[in-house]
């Protein structure tokens, strides 16, 4: 199969994790073509061609003037299935729509009338059907894919909490995240402060414009790192997980988590809320300082154990194979058609 995916957003976060690791896991038997913008890379440096399989054929197009580069890529990679990723693709998908069926993945909700008009749509969460009662394209139910991270030896997660700022007996709480003023960090850098936990430690992984801001707010008492790599082997030193965030579709930081066996705590926001009835985990409401500042002392106290929950569900080579159902289902609709 000629799959072609479309994601025009900078840096490397969910979104674009998710986007490379359902190009990587298709690759090896299918040809996989990814369109992304010049100015792919964020401030940090971070980008979703450094994470890519290098046999995923990437196109990147003016990220001003992306309609004709995207039609370009379309007409000469030929695919028999386009699948796009975010408002931007959908809405050029819309626009111009190619020979062939079109996908897109709800990462979000349905912020555009052009998501309306593909062919198909994946809603990794429940939540998202609400905006579909007039759509009539075909609905899939896909799980958000997940990766699990190696185990790493009891050597190296003390080495990695040490780089974290927290010795062997300091209670590690940590966040991941882009630092942006919609996933809540200075919510929890308050609450932390005023938790005033003893031989505990705060460490936020991630880049964003709300960095200087945060650092100022916490004045000293957390460790910003800024963006990682290794992000996912952070999760297994973390003794407390906490998503603050003040929207989340769903939260893949939550499945990180999940899969190193750190307890998590999260706001009740769209996708915690979904995911913690079926998962162990604590939510706290939105914006409410005093709440997860009372959650945080609870849970520092009681050091709740490590977990090894079953997500099965959401492994990457379960949810490719749904996908790529999808793609195949969409493709025989319009061969009738």
């Amino acid at each position: 199969m000629r799959i072609l995916h479309i994601c025009l957003s900078k840096g490397f976060a969910g979104t674009e994790r998710a986007t490379a690791e359902m190009c990587n896991a298709h690759v090896g038997e299918h040809e996989v073509c990814l369109v992304v913008r010049r100015g792919h890379r964020a401030r940090s440096g971070a980008s979703i061609r450094d994470h890519l399989d290098p046999r995923v054929r990437v196109v990147e197009v003016n990220g001003w003037f992306s309609a004709r580069g995207v039609a370009r890529a379309i007409d000469e990679f030929g695919p028999e299935v386009v699948h796009g990723h975010l408002r931007k693709s959908t809405r050029l998908l819309a626009e111009r729509p190619p020979p062939c069926p079109t996908i897109a993945t709800l990462h979000m909700w349905v912020n555009g009338p052009h998501f309306l008009a593909m062919d198909g749509l994946i809603v990794i969460a429940q939540w998202q059907k609400k905006d579909l009662a007039t759509y009539r394209g075909r609905v899939f139910e896909i799980n958000e894919s997940l990766v699990p991270a190696p185990r790493l030896s009891a050597e190296a997660v003390a080495q990695l909490r040490s780089e974290l700022g927290a010795g062997p007996g300091d209670f590690l709480v940590g966040g991941v995240g882009r630092l942006a003023k919609s996933k809540g960090f200075d919510t929890l850098v308050r609450a932390f402060v005023a938790a005033n936990l003893p031989q505990a430690k705060l460490a936020i992984v991630g880049d964003g414009r709300e960095r200087s801001r945060l650092e100022r707010l916490a004045g000293g008492r957390a460790r910003f790192t800024g963006f990682r790599n290794d992000v996912k082997a952070c999760y297994q030193a973390f003794d407390l997980f906490v998503s603050p965030s003040r929207s989340e579709p769903l939260g893949r930081v939550l499945f990180e988590a999940l899969d190193a066996g750190t307890p998590v705590l999260a706001t009740a926001t769209q996708g915690p809320s979904e995911v913690l009835r079926r998962f162990p985990g604590r939510l706290v409401p939105i914006d409410d300082v005093d709440a997860m500042s009372t959650a945080l002392r609870e849970l520092a106290a009681a050091r709740p154990a490590r977990m090894r929950p079953d997500l099965g569900a959401y492994h990457l080579d379960r949810v490719a194979a749904e996908t790529l159902a999808a793609y195949r289902e969409l493709i025989e609709m319009r061969a009738r058609r």
